[in-house]
């Protein structure tokens, strides 16, 4: 096996343990045994290691002592810092994607909106939200940064959908359709605006 095909694989690992956590299928202090996940995925130690270790520094998991790897604990308080950090990004990101986005990574982007919109259930709710949020800020082509919001959205995530699974209705986001409409006419600082509103409302 390559190294290129570890990766793809702890990438596939990584990607199915993050949504289990958001979801809160793997709930706080859950053990994540590596034995038990290569089995699972019928792979070796390798690439669940880095998978792991992937999960660790997206803050969804923690290695103790004699402990092992555990999901990580869950603090609403950590929400006001989540929050004010994707409000110091996302913008950015989004002022630099604006101009450079592609008519089919808009079109991505309106997709995903729609099927916030008319999702029915919170759990696809909150995917689709996050799938929009990421598409309008895509063109801005700095993957650091891009990797950094996805992290912080992940664990946003998380909080949502712990918090409001018995409140949850359906809706129509405004704020989403206000800035597909000023990015569609390149109006940038009217984008902006509307994601700063948006991003400051989350609990």
């Amino acid at each position: 096996m390559t190294q290129d095909t570890k990766s793809k694989i702890s990438d596939q690992i990584t990607t199915i343990l993050t949504e289990r956590i958001v979801r809160g299928e793997l709930v706080a202090d859950t053990k994540l045994r590596q034995d038990h996940i290569a089995k699972e995925f019928d792979v070796s130690h390798v690439p669940v290691r880095e998978a792991l270790l992937r999960l660790e520094a997206k803050g969804l998991a923690v290695s103790q002592p004699r402990r092992g790897v555990r999901v990580a604990p869950f603090d609403p308080a950590d929400v006001l810092e989540i929050r004010e950090m994707r409000l110091a990004l996302e913008p950015v990101a989004l002022r630099h994607s604006i101009p450079r986005l592609t008519a089919t990574q808009k079109d991505f982007a309106e997709a995903a909106r729609l099927a916030c919109d008319t999702a029915r259930d919170l759990v696809t709710w909150e995917y689709e939200n996050r799938r929009f949020h990421m598409a309008i800020l895509v063109g801005c082509g700095m993957p650091r940064l891009l990797a950094e919001i996805n992290d912080l959205q992940v664990l946003s995530a998380r909080h949502l959908l712990a918090t409001y699974s018995k409140n949850w209705v359906e809706r129509t986001d405004r704020d989403h359709a206000a800035i597909m409409q000023a990015l569609r006419s390149r109006q940038t600082d009217t984008a902006v605006s509307v994601l700063q509103r948006h991003l400051s409302r989350l609990a």
